[in-house]
């Protein structure tokens, strides 16, 4: 199989040199915001909070990711001294307020930016969150699909890498206790439509297909359940995947991810099961500091370690055959210019 150029570039970038993709997000606004107001007694986060609690996560965490997940609104221009330039960049695309209606949540792109944007500042990838739930009314289904399938041609006409996020929630009135009894039924169900080609997705950034929480040892005799809801969904997704925590203590996501590397995944893209402890330590940024350097970097080389024993490399997704794909320069170069 071949890849266009740009992208095939860009997911090598993104992954190290084994083709693993080790990812840490730290493009959330929400889940810094609310617990940032609180700590400091504000109704609005003060912005150079949010912004230096990236800058740290960042600069030490950074160094050991294969690449780096973060917004362009408070994240890009403050951290991206702190990156290393080995190291991937992906670049968030929806906005974090959403258009909550009686019949469920629509996805906005961030205002005024664009895939285009994301690859003038050096991005390798876009990361696209749709809220989604298969069961919402067929309008609110018909938005996130062309959220997603709009986001994922401007990818294509950028050559830009494709990442989706997927995340059920609850519908307005729904005891949140009920999403969690039907969470395999729900995520699978959800990514069903986004296996179409038409959407030009390239990696799929997945939640756990079961619990979340109290995930029972990968070898225990609890374990099978969860386990064919992890392979199901290897099997149906058409192009490599990463697990998301999903707000899991780190403990919680090591375990999930051995669920899903037996089902084929490439890699992790996780932020507060790596860094949320550290977090806690907020407002004292000496003590947050010592955290990442100590227990955050801790998890990171658990996570790495495992993803190398048991992970699959990206470019052996059945997609490619086994082999890292050829760049397809038909179109890329003049005529004359291309092998």
């Amino acid at each position: 199989m071949k890849m266009s150029p740009g992208k095939l570039w860009r997911s090598r970038r993104l992954a190290d040199k084994d083709g693993f993709w080790k990812m840490v997000a730290i493009d959330q606004r929400t889940p810094l915001f609310v617990p940032i107001a609180e700590k400091r007694g504000t109704k609005e986060p003060p912005r150079e909070d949010v912004v230096e609690v990236k800058r740290l996560i960042t600069k030490h965490l950074s160094p050991k990711a294969s690449a780096l997940l973060i917004d362009p609104l408070y994240g890009y221009a403050n951290c991206i001294n702190e990156l290393p330039t080995d190291t991937g960049l992906i670049i968030s695309y929806e906005h974090s307020i959403t258009e909550n209606t009686s019949k469920g949540r629509k996805s906005h792109p961030i205002p005024d930016w664009s895939v285009a944007k994301t690859r003038a500042v050096g991005g390798d990838a876009c990361k696209v969150l749709a809220w989604y739930r298969p069961d919402a009314d067929p309008e609110i289904i018909a938005h996130q699909q062309a959220f997603v399938q709009k986001a994922g041609e401007e990818c294509a006409a950028n050559d830009m890498v494709m990442l989706l996020e997927l995340l059920i929630y609850p519908l307005p009135g729904e005891d949140p206790r009920a999403l969690e009894a039907k969470r395999e039924e729900l995520v699978l169900a959800s990514l069903e439509p986004f296996c179409d080609p038409k959407y030009r997705i390239d990696i799929y950034k997945v939640e756990p297909p079961g619990l979340v929480h109290n995930v029972p040892d990968p070898d225990s005799k609890d374990a099978a359940s969860l386990q064919g809801a992890y392979d199901r969904m290897g099997k149906m997704l058409p192009r490599p995947w990463v697990m998301l925590s999903a707000g899991a203590s780190a403990a919680d996501f090591e375990r999930s991810m051995n669920f899903a590397y037996r089902a084929g995944a490439s890699g992790y893209l996780a932020g507060r099961a790596v860094w949320q402890d550290a977090f806690a330590h907020f407002p004292d940024y000496k003590a947050m500091e010592k955290g990442l350097a100590e227990s955050s970097l801790a998890i990171l080389d658990r996570l790495n370690d495992l993803t190398e024993r048991k992970g699959t490399p990206w470019y052996r997704h059945s997609a490619f055959g086994g082999k890292v794909p050829e760049p397809d320069v038909q179109d890329a170069f003049p005529k004359g210019y291309a092998a």
